[in-house]
């Protein structure tokens, strides 16, 4: 269905498409309607919307400004990384985690050559024009396209008489296993047919000298900057990448640039130019209660998993939940047993009541002796499975992304339920947690779990909808040897209240922060970013 554009709220030439590997994912829970939009540069928001970032939000950001500085400017390591300390828009965590990536990139460049050599192939030197494959004619297509643009971010190498082109594909931390056949072949045929160009911001590629002589073959080399491990996605002939474009690329974009009609609110909003006349997410203006900063910033997205990280530290929060920077370091049990019962639980109740099913003998991530405990938390759950006796004719749906927008912050509100289960005309949010040992004892429970503040504040904005009368909030949690459920009324106004002062406490700090200094404390000894922060490390070792 083609796109209708501009879309409401829109204005731009819709003449150019511009595609990626990203746009071939195909997530299911990106808004299709959003990807092809992604893909027509040219189209923006009317009137234009703030943009700015106080602090910078790309993780391989001052990885690529140092590496330009090394690979075009013939800069040393050690002098490239003590220029990104210039600049004051990286975190000083950013900055330690991207030291150890720079470093970490260019010794798996090394090995990669050294490999390349013992194999007797050519050595390759570093490309700075990107390569656009480029087609245009003079008058509209059916999807009103006169220019498409072909393109592969990464950092690109050739050899010296251009037979041979690499593409290295950067990741924050390890190397991305869940690439598409469609997202590395589609790599591989710019690689492979594109030419050397440049855009400004705003403008379309532009041819610039550079070598274009047809290479013979292409490398898509993937690289996880956190671990410095890299893996060959593709080692291809010209004719191979050209038959794996054709069988797997090509129908991809196709379906990338085209418009089904099907929205998918969710994160993706917080990128989308048409969000301000979109029918979706609903909008909920104040629903934070809380003012938005003095100077306007870029479109956010929030959780309430974001704003209890925040609460803790915001430095964790943002090298964390924002530049998604982990640890090499092996999770503890808990973590790993919470995920494991949360996927199983998943699986089973796709398919209903998991009460009758039989348990696994093994959980993903567990070892034997860890596997009792998980067993265990599971059969509590099945004697009180929520969907048992459910009637047929409700509906079921299992970690659905639930989005909200508030356009008075201009902020994307992201929840996800473990269950959500129709019932009598109302909706029925379910949320079940792991412990290690009996929980609370009078502790308010959307104080020790903020989501379920924010899942009262939701509801009773109308969100997912149903009768709010017959509404509800479960809270379930397993330990070894018992569980416990909760419910919570989302429209009962002392809860309502309770929920709105828990929310604006959390969301007021992280509304207006924007240098997200480190807030030290015993949670240091189990931070997965500690490696990056010297203050948290300071704080441990003093006595």
């Amino acid at each position: 269905m083609p796109l209708r554009l501009p879309p409401p709220g829109t204005g731009g030439d819709s003449g150019l498409i511009r595609t990626s590997p990203p746009l071939l994912r195909e997530d299911p829970q990106d808004c299709p309607r959003g990807t092809a939009l992604r893909a027509r540069p040219f189209i923006r928001q009317v009137p234009q919307r703030p943009r700015r970032r106080p602090i910078e939000e790309f993780a391989l950001g001052p990885v690529m400004r140092a590496l330009d500085a090394v690979e075009f400017d013939g800069v040393d390591v050690e002098s490239a990384v003590a220029g990104l300390c210039e600049n004051r828009k990286y975190h000083a965590g950013h900055l330690a985690w991207a030291e150890s990536a720079i470093r970490s990139y260019v010794a798996a460049r090394a090995a990669q050559e050294t490999w390349r050599h013992e194999l007797g192939r050519p050595a390759t030197l570093p490309v700075r024009a990107q390569w656009s494959a480029v087609t245009e004619s003079r008058t509209p297509d059916s999807r009103g396209a006169t220019r498409y643009e072909r393109t592969a971010w990464g950092r690109r190498y050739a050899s010296a008489d251009g037979a041979e082109r690499e593409l290295w594909l950067l990741s924050v931390n390890s190397v991305k296993t869940n690439r598409s056949p469609a997202e590395i072949a589609e790599a591989a045929a710019v690689t492979a047919t594109g030419v050397p160009a440049e855009s400004a911001f705003g403008g379309i590629h532009r041819p610039v000298e550079g070598d274009r002589t047809p290479p013979r073959r292409v490398r898509i080399v993937g690289v996880g900057c956190g671990t410095g491990r890299s893996q060959v996605l593709a080692d291809w002939d010209v004719e191979e990448a050209e038959r794996r474009f054709t069988a797997y690329a090509k129908p991809a974009l196709g379906r990338a640039v085209e418009d089904s009609g099907r929205l998918a609110p969710g994160s993706s909003c917080v990128r989308c130019e048409a969000l301000a006349g979109c029918v979706l997410p609903p909008r909920t203006p104040g629903l934070l209660g809380v003012p938005g900063p003095r100077r306007p910033r870029a479109r956010r997205s929030v959780s309430a998993t974001d704003l209890r990280v925040h609460a803790g530290c915001p430095a964790r929060f943002h090298l964390t939940r924002v530049l998604h920077l982990k640890s090499d370091e092996p999770e503890s049990e808990p973590v790993r047993r919470g995920r494991a019962v949360d996927e199983w639980l998943n699986l089973r109740h796709e398919q209903g009541c998991c009460r009758a099913a039989p348990l696994p003998e093994q959980l993903p991530g567990l070892s034997a002796g860890e596997l009792p405990t998980a067993l265990s938390m599971l059969r509590q759950h099945q004697r009180a499975c929520p969907l048992d006796g459910l009637p047929a004719a409700e509906t079921v749906r299992v970690q659905p992304r639930l989005t909200a927008y508030d356009p008075e912050l201009d902020v994307v509100l992201i929840a996800d339920p473990d269950l959500l289960y129709s019932r009598s005309g109302g909706w029925i949010w379910h949320e079940t947690k792991t412990a290690s040992k009996r929980p609370w004892e009078g502790q308010e429970l959307m104080e020790t779990y903020p989501q379920l503040a924010l899942a009262v504040l939701l509801m009773a904005a109308g969100v997912p909808g149903g009768d709010p009368r017959r509404s509800l909030i479960e809270l379930e949690v397993l330990y070894q040897d018992g569980s416990r459920c909760e419910e919570i009324d989302p429209g009962d106004p002392a809860t309502l209240a309770a929920a709105r002062h828990i929310i604006g406490e959390l969301a007021a700090p992280w509304a207006v922060d924007e240098m997200y200094a480190p807030k030290p404390g015993g949670h240091c000894s189990g931070c997965e970013v500690l490696a990056h922060c010297s203050v948290g490390r300071t704080r441990l070792e003093t006595p």
